[in-house]
């Protein structure tokens, strides 16, 4: 009877043992030890920082555990060999020299983004690059029925990037490749091999010149979800990175097929991102993504996670100044300047330490204690303003899922900035003033489009004008401080000249209901 015993209690043993080696290892599946890239996605395609913002910002990321930026510099880029492409906001070399050597000394990663199939708007504006347009009106994506003119280009802006950055990685973009199959050529390739075929053959190309120059290509993961068949033609050693934001995990396609390619996955959420613009910052959804997503990330065992902030949607509405001479692209989404993030930063942050899923809630309390003194129920009334009804408005009517009046969005943005107003932090001002100016922009934009909609309707008339007159008047006047105080929470974080850009856009709509109803 003893030797049953025995075995049984070794047995027994050897279970408990599995079961603490599971434990161990689902814990650290779900911990931050999978994670070797922790990264802070940088996006200057407008809003471009000046160095000793960029600098602070990644000694922040730093203190709070991050070791990587993906920056897409886009034309603040100084181009060497193809320098028409760099806009009048580009960095020095010896700036971005500098700036590498300072992130180093951080011992931050930073990869550069060099977008090569769509979002391709500033390179293909040129007339230099006209042939490699997949469209004549549209400049957003190269076509890749070229694929020696896409080897010459690609293989230079590459090699330029590669020249300044010291990173394993270069990231290829490849996101949005909205006009996939659109030009005669690519429409045969595309009914004889199929989209798939079309998109992975032009990805290859590039992700073959990555990898010659002795890197790692890095490609954000929409397209291939969509159209997976050939993603295996891609090397082995390319990374994707799968952006999600808040929706359903097979949007874009059946993950499921990307985790069984073998390739190496990142995940990406967001803190700034669609229907974000200047007026409303939809600050739940972006909680509830880092809450979400991160621990599904770390589950996944996808070995990074990147967090991604769009100053712009990357579309961009072209001006011409004949049929075939586009003289300025305008993005048609801008946001509030990266300055006003740092709740969220740290949200994220904290998160990819965490083995647990973020407490929203307690989140937002612990950190308006350290940051503003608040008490606890300071910090609800802060939470509670912050969240209020980031409804976008469209055509005069409030896109909301229940039925909510323009009028009523008014009635509870103003109800969020007297809130905020009443709270009186006792350090940290000046980041506490971006939440107050945000508030005031958003309240500021909702009563001009409350004159906007009124002028679009059936009983507006000549006579009417003089109604709305004195409101618009108010208006103006409030611009001028909100322009005042913009540029002072912003001087020292945007280059003088982004600063004049986001005034006259900010104001663009202002302006032409003030100049037809001021005469």
């Amino acid at each position: 009877m003893k030797k049953p015993h025995t075995n049984y209690l070794r047995l027994a043993k050897r279970c408990v043992l599995l079961v603490f080696l599971f434990c161990a290892v689902t814990a650290k599946g779900f911990g931050q030890d999978n994670l070797k890239v922790k990264a802070f996605h940088v996006d200057l395609r407008i809003q471009v920082m000046t160095m000793p913002a960029l600098k602070q910002l990644v000694l922040q990321l730093h203190n709070q555990g991050i070791n990587t930026l993906i920056m897409e510099w886009e034309g603040s880029y100084p181009y060497s060999g193809e320098a028409v492409i760099s806009n009048k906001y580009a960095y020095t070399r010896d700036e971005v020299k500098a700036f590498i050597k300072y992130c180093n000394g951080l011992h931050i990663d930073v990869i550069p983004l060099q977008q090569t199939f769509g979002h391709v708007e500033y390179i293909l504006k040129h007339y230099k690059y006209a042939a490699l347009r997949e469209d004549d009106k549209d400049f957003s994506q190269v076509c890749p029925s070229e694929p020696e003119l896409n080897r010459e280009l690609f293989t230079k802006l590459i090699k330029d990037m590669i020249s300044l950055h010291d990173s394993p990685y270069v990231h290829i973009g490849g996101d949005e490749t909205f006009l996939l199959g659109h030009c005669e050529k690519c429409k045969k390739k595309a009914a004889e091999a199929g989209l798939s075929r079309l998109y992975f053959d032009h990805i290859k190309l590039i992700c073959d010149i990555v990898s010659s120059l002795g890197k790692k290509p890095v490609v954000w993961a929409d397209i291939a979800l969509k159209y997976p068949d050939y993603i295996h033609l891609l090397p082995k050693e390319t990374v994707f990175v799968d952006w999600n934001y808040g929706w359903d995990p097979n949007l874009f396609g059946n993950r499921g097929k990307l985790l069984a390619s073998g390739y190496e996955v990142w995940g990406a959420p967001a803190i700034r991102s669609e229907p974000d613009n200047f007026y409303i910052e939809k600050w739940f959804n972006h909680f509830e993504n880092i809450r979400n997503f991160v621990p599904q990330i770390k589950s996944l065992h996808y070995q990074g996670v990147v967090m991604t902030s769009w100053s712009t949607s990357g579309a961009y509405s072209t001006v011409f100044d004949s049929n075939d001479d586009p003289v300025a692209l305008y993005p048609i989404r801008r946001v509030y300047p990266l300055s006003a993030f740092n709740l969220l930063i740290t949200a994220y942050t904290e998160a990819v330490k965490s083995n647990q899923p973020l407490d929203i809630t307690a989140f937002i309390r612990s950190y308006c204690k350290a940051n503003y003194g608040f008490n606890q129920s300071d910090a609800d009334l802060f939470k509670q303003a912050l969240f209020t009804a980031p409804y976008p408005v469209a055509f005069g009517k409030v896109k909301a899922k229940a039925d909510l009046s323009l009028d009523e969005l008014v009635d509870s943005t103003r109800t969020a900035l007297s809130t905020l107003n009443k709270l009186k932090p006792q350090k940290n001002l000046q980041e506490f003033e971006h939440y107050l100016l945000m508030a005031e922009i958003r309240l500021f934009y909702l009563n001009v489009v409350q004159i906007e909609a009124a002028m679009n309707s059936a009983q507006f008339n000549e006579a009417s004008k003089d109604k709305y007159r004195p409101t618009i008047v108010a208006l103006k006047r409030q611009s001028v401080l909100i322009d005042e105080k913009f540029n002072k929470l912003n001087g020292g974080f945007l280059k003088a000249g982004e600063l004049a850009d986001e005034k006259e856009l900010r104001n663009s709509k202002l302006n032409e209901i003030y100049a037809k109803l001021v005469k």
